[in-house]
């Protein structure tokens, strides 16, 4: 049930391993949220800037993880946690690059609109 949609840098796509990355991370979702559905992701390659200099780009990767409703703080933070190791684990920063790469996590609750339709008809 979780879905993910990740957000990485446009020039990251040569050398980001994405089916590497889903087969770690959609287990890891699932067993860190304790929940027993079928993660479903999305990837967006981007471009990315920080601060208001076109000279700014920097790599940049964003996960965000929805869930059904009913976990406490600690244990999504704890997913975010995990999810931030195995994203730096995935993006092997150069010496001296570091202050360049931003990676962050989000673990947020679906909304009580939510609904899956498990087939398009």
């Amino acid at each position: 049930m979780p879905y993910l949609t990740i957000d990485y840098s446009s020039h990251l796509a040569p050398s980001l391993d994405a089916c590497a990355l889903v087969k770690e991370l959609h287990p890891l979702v699932v067993e860190e949220s304790g929940t027993s559905g079928v993660c479903k992701t999305l990837l967006r390659p981007v471009q990315t800037y920080v601060g208001d200099e076109p000279s700014g780009e920097a790599v940049f990767v964003h996960v965000e993880v929805g869930l059904m409703p009913g976990r406490s703080p600690a244990r999504k933070a704890r997913l975010s946690e995990s999810v931030l190791a195995l994203l730096a684990k995935h993006l092997p920063v150069a010496d001296g690059d570091e202050e360049r790469v931003f990676l962050s996590v989000e673990v947020r609750d679906l909304a009580a609109s939510y609904r899956l339709s498990p087939s398009a008809r």
